[in-house]
């Protein structure tokens, strides 16, 4: 199970008081907890190593500053190694209690189980209303199907986050990636409960952002906008010169000072709209070229007992391979 933590001080043991026997109802004690933590302002880093150190079942990692979210889930999918993984958000909007049916729906074949909110509790008319706008402008954008009103929240098998952990892009979408990987995939509807305690950590700024990463990340209908752009404008100026000249065989003058101020604003401000939509891409590419690492982990803290369990399941894996749909590995 992965979850990045950040600023959830006032959630995080009522999270992990959860988490855990939904994971032993199932899987007894062959699972592990991975907790990022990245980059918290409050205490989330010292409650996740406190429970860490009295459970030999929970992995605590701790980023070097706030990567971001899709970050964070990336450096966690990258560290855990369990057969199934089980991603889910530490404010508990999203039940863990739905790893049991979400269990039974992959056991059915698919690699990818993923939540799909069929209600939103606890959200505003304006965060709902902006959500499903969203999908619904993205899904008319992008070739790669990214179903509508999901999350992160979402069940794979191993194979599938070995193919996300192989993709090194800086600008990362998650649920998108998920879908290009393509494999059997199934939704789950669900309720989405209210935010267990304290306040979100995806203001209108990092909803924009994420939804910008969204688009240059799986569309180039950005770029293509300068082209029709020219073409309405080119249009629009051949018709207004055709008038220009029937007036003028008519005898008239054409007046209208202020009138081609106004078209000279506009199309100064149409030409800097699509700088800047170059400009982004363009910028996007430069960032990619350096080939920073996507993050920086500053601490692992792991119970000792989960180490010794860590060498012997390795020394058992590698003499009995496991079938993909079995189960996680042994905490370590």
């Amino acid at each position: 199970m992965v979850i990045p933590v950040y600023n959830e001080e006032a959630g995080l043991d009522a999270l992990i008081a959860r988490v855990i026997p939904a994971a032993e109802a199932i899987f007894a004690d062959r699972f592990e907890l991975v907790l990022i933590n990245d980059g918290s302002k409050d205490a989330s880093w010292d409650v996740i190593c406190k429970h860490a150190e009295r459970d030999p079942r929970i992995v605590a990692m701790n980023l070097s500053r706030n990567h971001g979210h899709q970050l964070a889930l990336t450096a966690g999918l990258n560290h855990v190694r369990g057969q199934l993984v089980f991603v889910l958000d530490a404010d508990l909007q999203d039940p863990p209690e739905l790893l049991g049916p979400m269990l039974e729906q992959l056991r059915k074949g698919y690699d990818v189980v993923y939540g799909q909110r069929s209600k939103r509790h606890g959200e505003t008319a304006f965060k709902r209303g902006t959500a499903s706008l969203f999908y619904r402008m993205l899904g008319s954008m992008v070739d790669t199907h990214i179903p509508r009103d999901t999350g992160d929240f979402r069940l794979m098998t191993r194979r599938v986050v070995d193919q996300l952990n192989a993709m090194p892009e800086r600008y990362r979408f998650i649920r998108g990636l998920v879908s290009f990987v393509g494999f059997n995939q199934i939704a789950f509807p669900y309720e989405r409960d209210p935010r267990f305690a304290g306040e979100t950590n995806y203001p209108v700024r990092k909803m924009i952002a994420l939804a910008v990463d969204a688009v240059t990340s799986f569309s180039t209908v950005p770029l293509r906008f300068a082209s029709h752009l020219g073409m309405v404008f080119g249009l629009a100026g051949l018709v207004s010169l055709i008038g220009i000249v029937w007036v003028w065989m008519q005898g008239g003058t054409v007046e209208g000072w202020a009138s081609l101020a106004a078209l000279i604003l506009i199309m100064g401000s149409v030409q800097l709209l699509v700088l800047g939509v170059f400009g982004e891409y363009l910028g996007r590419m430069y960032m990619e070229a350096k080939q920073r690492p996507l993050f920086i982990i500053a601490e692992v803290r792991r119970h000792p007992v989960s180490l010794d369990a860590r060498q012997s399941d390795e020394a058992a894996a590698a003499a009995t391979p496991t079938e993909p749909h079995e189960g996680l590995h042994v905490a370590g």
